[in-house]
């Protein structure tokens, strides 16, 4: 057998070796002709797997080390019997993590508390702030209750669960709109059915926010249209924005960069542990497909996730501002900033 495995997926090189050929490949590296051949590719979100890339190929599954699945054409390879896995909840903490710090990190620009952790470790600094989460999946649900646990109400936005659940405890994108003071984004990237979400927030959207809200995106960079959220910025329509994810990554927008409280190169979810879940899950995958002799990481993840980390917990843990003032000096380095990253520790 042949596998070949994206080169930037972390703690996965030397594994596999011995039970299959191991090619390691960097994302442009990754072609039709080097896929003819393969059986199994192990990738990230830099590799469109659709039929330009598989048509030929003697490929059979797919795993990536990611959350999203955007990446991948799922009908396609539904429909040529390609297995494919992906790493639901890998980088929930790191997110979440990121959102809370984005958000105390603003709130302290803007003299909104005291200092980066407000008053009382946070929860009186917070306690009068709305935060709406859209889309209440693995990151979403910690994301919301992280916030109730420092003392924010919280709008949990998601219309496919509020359809499959009933619509108590569910509040809607308009509801958002009106009365939301932060809106954080945690959706996959859909372009169809019941509820897509590319461009989701549009400029229909940012004009009917009522409260100059900081808008956070580190969900898929098209779920926010980046030239509306540039215009709503410059009206005065949203108050910031933090955004880890960008249309056309990796040329991102300038006049979004410019304009953005946080700007960082997607790497919302890049802690330590979140990378370690995503590998030992990828590897779980193809073990489990192939039949293969289970294998992990060297560095396992025992580390359970906070119920509600405090404010102080949280801003000690992570300066978005560092990775915004990397990202503004050399905007051109997304990609190396994005793969070269010294990952982080979670909050604990």
């Amino acid at each position: 057998m042949k596998f070949i495995i994206e080169k930037n997926i972390p703690f996965i090189h030397g594994l596999l070796e011995g039970m299959a050929d191991v090619e390691y490949l960097a994302p442009e590296e990754i072609t039709p002709e080097k896929m003819r051949d393969a059986d199994a590719l192990i990738t990230r979100t830099r590799t469109r797997c659709n039929a330009s890339l598989l048509d030929g190929s003697r490929c059979r599954f797919i795993a990536t080390a990611t959350i999203g699945t955007d990446h991948i054409d799922l009908d396609y390879c539904r429909d040529r019997g390609i297995t494919v896995a992906n790493a639901p909840g890998c980088n929930a903490p790191a997110v979440a993590q990121y959102v809370f710090a984005s958000i105390l990190a603003y709130r302290k620009a803007f003299g909104q508390v005291e200092d980066a952790t407000g008053v009382e470790g946070g929860v009186s600094g917070l306690s009068n702030v709305t935060l709406a989460v859209v889309g209440v999946g693995n990151v979403g649900s910690i994301v919301a209750r992280w916030g109730e646990g420092l003392g924010m109400r919280v709008l949990r936005v998601d219309p496919l669960r509020a359809r499959d659940e009933g619509p108590d405890g569910f509040s809607t994108l308009a509801d958002a709109a009106r009365e939301a003071d932060i809106i954080t984004f945690h959706t996959p990237l859909t372009r169809s059915g019941s509820y897509p979400t590319y461009h989701m927030a549009d400029a229909a959207f940012f004009s009917s926010l009522k409260r100059r809200p900081l808008i956070i995106n580190s969900a898929r960079g098209p779920v926010v249209d980046n030239v509306a959220l540039v215009e709503a910025i410059d009206n005065g329509s949203v108050g910031a924005a933090a955004i880890d994810c960008w249309e056309g990554e990796p040329a991102i927008s300038s006049e979004l960069l410019d304009r953005a409280f946080i700007a960082t190169p997607h790497i919302a979810g890049y802690s330590r542990e979140g990378k370690i879940r995503a590998t030992s899950m990828a590897l779980d995958a193809i073990s489990r497909f192939f039949a293969l002799p289970p294998v992990s990481p060297s560095e396992t993840v025992g580390f359970p996730i906070p119920e509600h980390p405090s404010a102080d917990e949280i801003a000690s843990s992570y300066d978005p501002l560092a990775d915004t003032a990397a990202l503004r000096l050399n905007p051109s380095a997304f990609e190396a900033l994005r793969n070269g990253y010294n990952y982080r520790g979670e909050v604990r």
